[in-house]
């Protein structure tokens, strides 16, 4: 089998990483997040396209841009989880198994947080793992794909 190809999508705000209350999301840089995704996946036979918006639209036209030739997509949508029933409809458009992944515990923090509009088209969801949660999606994602 071909290598299969992840696109990891990151929402607003994930952009400043590493300034944004690093108490809750860490010192990473984002530039330093795509890095360590790479690293710890290197051998796990799945090509990774990274795309990060501070804007929907543009989440939305890259999520349809994936429709033939991505093979699973991973996504933080930070804000627009809980709100952006255009970004959940834009998934189930295009019919790509999807994994949700969120850096913090969002069961553990604010009331909105604990609602995610986009998971109803994904396949699972990893909270609270840290940078950790993106290297165990895509390995989740794949052995889920592969067992299909």
């Amino acid at each position: 089998m071909a290598e299969l190809k992840f696109l990891i999508i990151n929402g607003p705000n994930l952009n400043m990483l590493g300034i944004r209350e690093p108490d809750i999301y860490g010192d990473l840089t984002y530039s330093g997040l795509c890095d360590l995704i790479t690293e710890n996946t290197r051998d796990c036979g799945v090509g990774l396209e990274f795309y990060q918006s501070n804007h929907e639209g543009g989440i939305i036209d890259t999520i349809h841009s994936a429709y033939g030739r991505i093979d699973g997509i991973i996504i933080n949508a930070g804000a627009y989880t809980h709100y952006s029933y255009a970004i959940l409809d834009a998934l189930k458009s295009v019919g790509i198994p999807t994994a949700e992944v969120h850096i913090s515990d969002i069961n553990g923090r604010e009331e909105f947080r604990k609602i995610s509009v986009i998971r109803p088209a994904c396949l699972f969801c990893i909270s609270g793992r840290g940078y950790d949660g993106y290297v165990d999606a895509v390995k989740e994602l794949k052995e889920r794909i592969l067992t299909q």
